[in-house]
């Protein structure tokens, strides 16, 4: 039996969601600058956001565009910055893989690095709640998030340069990525994988198009398995 119902779940979820809004928010908004910049209309600028809905790649996609890189780097790069994406789906079939397809397929959607993160961590705290009850917390997180990302794109579209640059909008992108990374470095691995990953990246940094993040991610993802190995071959010894 689930130690709470899906009703519990699901509103739980959404005050789990909350805090998320401090940088979904401008992050929102300064895709929807960068996009309209870029020369995107706002049908255009809206459309990346409601069907991609992942504003790393999204950033880095019009950041190419915009530096005339070829539609291939344009391509590879954006599967690049979401291919972790993968990995969340991997790590959440254990928890919703028996759901029905419509589910499945709506959490696909609405798969984001803030609802991945707050799930999983429940998913974690609470290993009794069956499929219907982390259904519904999976949607109570993403609930406040994805309409106020489309609405702060919108916002950020329709306001354009009328933002005040000393508004200093742009320090939401690396605050909701380390608001989502770091409370899952709780191994040596998660550790060695983001040294490695962050260390790489600065140092090639002076690869074209913003290449050199591709390579930093694989190094990292590397390192991070090698630990993990390394302290496994130890344990076993």
């Amino acid at each position: 039996m689930p130690s709470t119902t899906p009703k519990k779940a699901y509103a739980s979820g959404i005050r789990a969601g909350l805090p998320f809004l401090i940088v979904v928010v401008p992050f929102g908004a300064i895709f929807g600058v960068i996009g309209m910049e870029a020369g995107l209309n706002l049908v255009e600028v809206m459309g990346f956001s409601v069907l991609v809905i992942a504003g790393g790649s999204q950033i880095t996609a019009l950041q190419l565009m915009q530096d005339n890189a070829p539609t291939v780097i344009v391509l590879a790069t954006a599967l690049a910055v979401n291919a972790r994406m993968a990995m969340y789906s991997a790590s959440m079939a254990p928890h919703v893989g028996t759901a029905p397809l419509w589910q499945k397929a709506l959490i696909s959607y609405l798969l984001v690095d803030q609802s991945y993160a707050a799930s999983v961590l429940k998913y974690e705290e609470k290993p009794q709640w069956d499929v219907r009850t982390k259904v519904a917390y999976f949607l109570g997180t993403i609930t406040p998030v994805a309409p106020m990302w489309y609405l702060g794109t919108l916002a950020g579209a329709l306001a354009g340069t009328a933002i005040p640059e000393s508004w200093s909008l742009d320090v939401a992108v690396p605050l909701a990525f380390l608001a989502i990374v770091a409370p899952g470095l709780r191994t040596p691995a998660h550790m060695a994988a983001a040294f490695v990953a962050l260390v790489a990246s600065l140092l090639l940094a002076w690869m074209p198009f913003s290449t050199g993040v591709i390579v930093a991610g694989m190094l990292g993802m590397v390192a991070g398995a090698e630990t993990e190995r390394a302290l496994a071959a130890r344990g076993a010894g």
